[in-house]
């Protein structure tokens, strides 16, 4: 039996990795031609389609097509004959607004839920072995950072088997492919996003305890080990694709992509973009690329002059809260490290816990503004922009007393709006800057600040935030993936595609709040 399972096992990761080429290796110059020509108002559609035949006959019968002159055809009907169109999930899903948000959450779990994958040749999927949830609309893959906000609302739902069985298709995927990526597509293995695998451990071992840290403690050594390839050979004033080494020897991490090429889902765009920057092609598809690693895609935090994506420069910043989640995956690391009795390597990841958290406080506080920002490699200095980004030191409980109270008080100053905590005060056309908020940051707020004893301001973020939530809802049946906190009468807007409804963080975030500040708990 033991060994018919990893006959089976050996069998599902050789399906997996074989189906690991992304759509423009699949299908070439149709995949160029299809994305030129806007077949799709969406780039992400074509990626996402499953072809009706073998990918290698569609590539043949399309190059005779296009190589005959004398054969006049359809590039729109060549597609819609050979691909059949990806599904969007909750787009038209509503309930009765009446019964309340929390009720139509819990009803729309069902909808979001996918069952294990089956492996599909030419598909970009990247098959997971358990059911997890889709963020919805365009989103019908797992994501990785959006994963953790809605697991807190799944948390609140008792869907806790749901919990274990997301954390263990992560597992599976750092097993698989060495690290996290940004989600189950080919065409997303070259970056990962926010690592916050660690934190959903810790979310499941607040029901399990804490022996679920040894149980993936294999994982997240190797997830840790993906983040900081090339450290050790590293002078001071050296980078390595996502680390950086400081001239005073300090290593603090970056966001990047390991292709430098436009993103598939987004490749018009970016290839749009780039020209119209008039800067180095290739420097601009990897700082854009890195930018969707950041999960900020896109956010004026990125940009040179931050007001224009044509000056992006995402890898040039040593983000505050990619380092913070980062200190608790070593932290947490340390933690099973005891559990496993290994003192002597649980002492190793602390001494760098402690060693990040040094260098946190000491580059990404912004002493003119009081507040914590990304550190800037180009100026060599904290940088200006002003975000809930800022936030993450106190969600990770490594600010000291002083400083949150200096960050909550420029939050209440800058950040809090009518609808809730704002991206940044930048309005730049981009969705992670003005006028929009979003789920997972309000959480990181309320949080990090909770943390401080910021009682009165967490309430009143909270109650903002649940009140436009409830008031969109009653108006449209839907849950959002971003809302306008400025003018909450107005949709949310913004970067390369419409709003989505759904919306796997929201609903998170939305449940978890209700049953902390809905009944004056808080």
């Amino acid at each position: 039996m033991k060994r018919l399972f990893f006959l089976l096992q050996f069998a599902w990761n050789s399906m997996n990795v074989s189906a690991q080429a992304p759509p423009d290796k699949i299908y070439g110059q149709l995949f160029h031609d299809v994305q030129v020509a806007k077949i799709f108002p969406d780039g992400k559609t074509f990626v996402d389609c499953v072809p009706k035949k073998d990918p290698s006959s569609i590539v043949a019968d399309y190059k005779k097509l296009k190589n005959n002159p004398t054969v006049r055809y359809s590039l729109k009907l060549f597609v819609e004959a050979n691909f059949d169109f990806p599904p969007t999930f909750a787009a038209d899903y509503r309930s009765d607004v009446n019964e309340g948000a929390t009720a139509h959450i819990k009803n729309l779990w069902k909808v979001l839920k996918r069952e294990a994958d089956t492996p599909i040749k030419g598909s970009s999927l990247l098959p997971l072995p358990h059911a997890y949830i889709v963020p919805g609309g365009r989103f019908r893959e797992i994501y990785y950072w959006d994963s953790y906000f809605t697991m807190l609302g799944l948390q609140e739902s008792g869907e806790w088997e749901l919990i274990e069985s997301m954390i263990k298709n992560f597992a599976f995927l750092v097993k698989t492919y060495g690290h996290i990526p940004n989600g189950n597509r080919s065409y997303y293995l070259s970056r990962s996003q926010p690592p916050f695998f660690s934190l959903m451990i810790s979310l499941l071992a607040e029901k399990k305890g804490d022996s679920v840290l040894l149980t993936y403690l294999p994982e997240l050594e190797q997830e840790y080990a993906f983040w900081m390839l090339g450290a050790t050979t590293l002078k001071p004033g050296q980078t390595s694709k996502r680390v950086a080494k400081l001239m005073d020897g300090s290593l603090l991490n970056r966001y990047w992509d390991d292709v430098a090429a436009p993103r598939q889902e987004s490749y018009l765009e970016d290839v749009e973009t780039a020209q119209r920057s008039k800067r180095n092609v290739t420097q601009m598809y990897r700082h854009l690329k890195a930018g969707a690693e950041s999960g900020w895609d896109f956010s004026s935090r990125w940009f040179g002059d931050a007001k224009h994506l044509t000056t992006i420069q995402t890898t040039a910043y040593l983000p505050v809260d990619l380092n913070c989640l980062l200190y608790s995956l070593e932290m947490n690391i340390s933690k099973g490290k005891m559990i496993k009795k290994d003192e002597s390597s649980a002492n190793e990841f602390r001494k760098k816990a402690s060693l990040r958290k040094t260098a946190i406080l000491k580059h990404c506080w912004n002493r003119n503004l009081n507040f914590f920002t990304d550190y800037n490699l180009v100026t060599g200095r904290a940088d200006t922009v002003l975000t809930p980004a800022g936030l993450y030191p106190l969600f990770v409980q490594l600010a000291t007393p002083d400083q949150a109270i200096r960050v909550a008080a420029k939050t209440k100053m800058y950040l809090l709006k009518n609808g809730g905590i704002i991206t940044s005060n930048n309005n730049t056309g981009q969705q992670w800057d003005a006028p929009n908020g979003w789920a997972p940051l309000q959480w990181i707020t309320i949080k990090g600040l909770d943390n401080y004893g910021q009682k009165d301001l967490c309430r009143e973020i909270a109650h903002r935030w649940i009140a436009l939530n409830e008031k969109v809802f009653k108006a449209t049946g839907k849950m959002m993936e971003k809302y306008n906190v400025l003018d909450t009468g107005l949709e949310a807007g913004g970067g390369e595609y419409p709003s989505q409804d759904g919306f796997g963080w929201t609903n998170g975030v939305y449940l978890k709040l209700i049953s902390l500040y809905k009944d004056g708990t808080k």
